[in-house]
């Protein structure tokens, strides 16, 4: 059978059990043993139980968990609040206001929870009622909110690059340091539109309303004080090579228990709450993973992404242009499939096809999150949309156009990336590696 009449094959067993309502590992694990069951000779039921095991069996995959129990510690918290109330004054004075809290924020936030859905509720849970009270745009304060929102993906620690360093084999302590300064850079991107669309609209822009001497706006901002460290703490240690990935997730939970406890919000409800809310994202993802895990077995031994590799050889595309193809296909597939589903499944496939071009593992890594970002705001399956209109009650398609601007930005950000590859690959080259 040809490759073409293999992809067909695999792609309708994959459409069918995910349009039956089939979860999304499951639908992994059943076109894998479709391809290993019927296109080649191992034996499908040992070949599965041996892959899962050693795929989930990777000590590398227990940041996971404890990273996203740190954003579920804090997401209880009263960061939020206090993110607000820190920020707020010092926002004022700049373009666009009150509006900026919503980037500022949420790049705050990001770097703690690593969720791009926890990131825009938590910031537009405090935000939302309190730039509608003072007759904000509600236009540009939605799509503040959905575009900002996907910087949990992007700066560390971001649980896809957790996935994507397992899925390829890729230092994740090298790819949340590559994640800081192109996610600096998108926050730019995303405040400097905020500033220009406010000077080209004064008149939509409320005055400050907030007037506070210099050491009045220090004691608001107190709060932020000890998230910040934690933040710096935690990634610095994995910089400096003080600590690995999984040890400094660990730091991350204690320090993110002993803030809440300081705070007042931490009792044995809210830590149980915490815990399962980890367990069931974790849960999750895990199973994904496993099926990505003996989905690229079944296709290596069908050999479907090696005659894949040999065919885009043969197209003869610049590395350039294979960007280019990557992130128009990744926007399509992002209209129907979440983030970590779009990583596992197509990692597989693409990774011979990226290795073939020589392009950086680090860098492309990077690319990938910032494509998986897009996926967030563009219906019909967008989870930031699908956040925003919870809290807010508009509909999914005009959140979206919302957010269609920072759609854009972020493929700006692609050309940026692609122009000077360094922003990805400079800082995980001066790491230093962890001591023993």
């Amino acid at each position: 059978m040809s490759e073409w009449m293999l992809v067909l094959v695999f792609l309708f067993t994959l459409f069918f059990l995910l349009s039956s309502g089939v979860w999304v590992g499951l639908s992994l694990l059943g076109v894998a043993w479709v391809a290993m069951e019927f296109f080649t000779t191992r034996p499908a039921g040992d070949a599965m139980a041996t892959t899962i095991w050693g795929s989930l069996s990777s000590w590398t995959l227990t940041a996971l968990p404890l990273f996203i129990w740190m954003g579920e510690v804090l997401f209880r918290s009263r960061l939020s609040e206090e993110l607000f109330n820190g920020l707020a004054p010092w926002m004022g004075k700049l373009p666009g206001r009150l509006m900026q809290t919503n980037v500022v924020g949420c790049a705050i936030f990001a770097a703690i929870s690593g969720s791009s859905a926890a990131t825009c509720a938590t910031i537009g849970k405090m935000s939302i009622p309190e730039l509608r009270s003072r007759k904000y745009p509600e236009t540009m304060v939605v799509g503040s909110l959905a575009g900002s929102g996907t910087l949990g993906l992007l700066i560390p620690p971001s649980i896809i690059m957790i996935v994507y360093g397992v899925a390829t084999d890729v230092s994740i302590a090298q790819l949340f340091i590559a994640g800081v300064l192109p996610g600096i850079m998108l926050a730019m991107l995303f405040m400097g539109y905020l500033g220009i669309w406010s000077l080209l609209h004064p008149h939509e822009v409320p005055p400050n309303d907030i007037r506070m001497t210099f050491s009045q706006k220090v004691r608001a901002s107190r709060g932020l004080i000890p998230p910040v460290l934690l933040i710096l703490f935690v990634l610095g240690s994995i910089y400096a090579g003080f600590a690995t990935a999984t040890e400094s997730a660990a730091l991350g939970v204690v320090g993110a228990l002993l803030l809440s406890w300081g705070q007042g919000t931490m009792n044995w409800k809210t830590f149980v709450t915490s815990l399962l809310g980890a367990t069931r994202t974790t849960t999750m993802i895990m199973l994904i993973l496993a099926g990505s895990s003996f989905l690229s077995l079944a296709m290596g031994f069908t050999g479907l992404p090696r005659d894949l590799a040999r065919w885009i050889g043969t197209l003869q595309l610049s590395p350039y242009q294979l960007i280019m193809a990557l992130t128009v296909f990744y926007i399509i597939l992002g209209c129907f499939l979440d983030g970590i589903s779009m990583v596992v499944l197509t990692m597989a496939v693409l990774l011979p096809m990226v290795q073939q071009a020589k392009l950086d593992l680090i860098w492309f890594g990077i690319f990938i999150v910032i494509v998986v970002e897009m996926a967030q705001i563009t219906p019909p399956v967008g989870f930031n949309l699908f956040v925003l209109q919870g809290l807010t009650g508009h509909s999914i398609f005009f959140i979206a156009r919302a957010a269609f601007p920072y759609f854009l930005l972020m493929v700006a950000a692609v050309a940026i990336l692609l122009a000077f590859p360094d922003l990805a690959t400079f800082l995980p080259s001066q790491m230093r590696p962890p001591v023993r």
